[in-house]
């Protein structure tokens, strides 16, 4: 254990979406095993409490907006990443966004496009810059959903940005095998997270899992050694469908 803790000390990782949720909780996962972190999300505020949290010193922690959605956002990320770090180990693709629940006929063409510029979009621009600052045994992890494999009705945009993003994961493995980079899939099931108000206001959050359950998932997974990897995690509440 103490050999991984030293190798992970020397990291040097991104978490997009990493304001709150699951993309917090990864964030301070990775912090609490020595990795130096850049950390981003969509508003400049919350982000700015968020890394007041992860307690870490400004040698250790880049922390800055960027919108997924935008190029011109997305390459001034990966410049400043440039600058201070000089390279990428770990990147996780995190940054997301829920719709409220309506069938096709009432959704309107705006949310779905929103949905599809971050949740599918959005990964494909941050990955594209990313692998110029990655190296044999680097490691991409994109957070998906469960909904990349299932469908919820209502949730049309939302589940099509999933299917689309694991799509997206599959393809991109095995490009990446012949560089040596591992590319892991992670597929949550319901976790206690903010993006309910939007998809489920209601929703039963006592039977979900906790985002630092995911986390904890997610480190163990980046911890295989170099010659194996986890190619899909899914991990879902022991209660079952909600």
């Amino acid at each position: 254990m103490s050999e991984l803790k030293t190798s992970f000390r020397s990291k040097v990782a991104l978490v997009t979406g990493a304001s709150r949720g699951i993309g917090f909780a990864i964030a301070q996962a990775l912090a609490a095993e020595g990795c130096r972190l850049i950390v981003t999300a969509r508003h400049a505020d919350s982000l700015g409490k968020a890394a007041r949290r992860l307690k870490l010193s400004n040698r250790q922690l880049l922390a800055t907006a960027c919108d997924v959605r935008e190029p011109a956002s997305v390459e001034k990320l990966f410049a400043a990443i440039e600058r201070r770090f000089g390279r990428l180990d770990i990147m996780v693709n995190n940054a997301g966004i829920a719709h409220p629940s309506l069938t096709v006929d009432r959704l309107p063409f705006a949310t779905w496009k929103d949905v599809m510029d971050t949740n599918l979009h959005g990964m494909f621009l941050v990955t594209r810059s990313a692998l110029r600052l990655m190296k044999p045994g680097s490691v991409i992890v994109n957070n998906l959903s469960i909904a990349a494999k299932r469908v919820f009705p209502g949730s049309s945009a939302y589940d099509a940005s999933k299917h689309g993003a694991l799509g997206f994961t599959n393809g991109l493995r095995e490009e990446l095998r012949p560089r040596g980079i591992r590319v892991i899939a992670v597929l949550p099931g319901a976790t206690n997270t903010d993006i309910w108000n939007t998809l489920w206001p209601k929703a039963p959050r006592k039977k979900m899992m906790a985002a630092e359950t995911v986390a904890n998932a997610v480190v163990s997974a980046l911890k295989m050694p170099a010659a194996s990897t986890v190619e899909e995690l899914t991990i879902l509440p022991a209660a079952g469908a909600l």
